[in-house]
């Protein structure tokens, strides 16, 4: 079965503090920061969104910042937003959920039915993707196989950054420097999860380009998995 699985390219891109952060604090919205881009940066986003099958962003942000992940700077399509909310309890007027573009909602299979229903009378297409959370690998191969989506851009929190990268499934990642320090032992950062015990659990990255874009520094790396 292993050579019947089929996943996109997935790239994160986001944008951080000096000190790795995306908020103010924990709950914050990230638009707070994300408003002291350069518009060059903000014109860099959209162009990405727009050269992208898909968009990912966990169900928290959702909740938080409301967004649309639609392309408005720059001319192209809308890319299909994929949202993965286990429980099936994203708000039912979220902005994703409007008739812009295609949304699917990943959630797992202890999802109640009558959440699920409302999401799919909203426009929503719901996969049943594993069974308390999210199985993401899964949510791969039916991205690929059944919606021919070929690249999905994350535009994830700390938790879907994780989880992302934990089940080996990012090839690259995109980052705008902000130059602020935020601190705060629990404002969210690149990516949480659980503690690592050693180097060898620390995910590889290979720095292949930096550039200005406006007044923010972008970094591009390649992800290395180690055999």
């Amino acid at each position: 079965m292993a050579q019947d699985i089929k996943k996109p390219h997935v790239m994160i891109m986001s944008e951080i503090t000096v000190d790795g952060k995306l908020t103010l604090k924990k709950g914050a919205s990230s638009k707070i920061l994300m408003k002291y881009m350069s518009h060059e940066t903000d014109i860099l986003l959209h162009k990405t969104r727009a050269e992208y099958d898909a968009i990912m962003v966990g169900s928290n942000t959702i909740k938080i910042d409301n967004s649309f992940l639609t392309v408005r700077y720059v001319e192209g399509e809308n890319p299909i937003r994929v949202i993965p909310n286990s429980s099936a309890d994203i708000p039912l007027n979220s902005n994703v959920l409007g008739k812009d573009a295609k949304t699917i909602i990943a959630v797992g299979k202890a999802a109640p039915a009558e959440k699920i229903e409302a999401l799919e009378e909203k426009g929503a297409d719901v996969i049943i993707s594993g069974e308390e959370r999210v199985d993401f690998t899964y949510l791969m191969n039916i991205l690929a196989r059944e919606y021919g989506v070929k690249k999905l851009m994350v535009e994830g929190g700390p938790t879907l950054n994780y989880y992302m990268l934990q089940d080996r499934l990012v090839d690259e990642v995109r980052l705008i420097h902000l130059p602020f320090i935020v601190g705060g032992a629990d404002t969210p950062s690149l990516v949480g999860g659980m503690h690592i015990d050693s180097e060898d659990e620390m995910f590889r990255l290979n720095l292949k380009s930096h550039y200005m874009c406006g007044t923010n520094l972008v970094t591009e790396y390649d992800v290395l998995y180690g055999e």
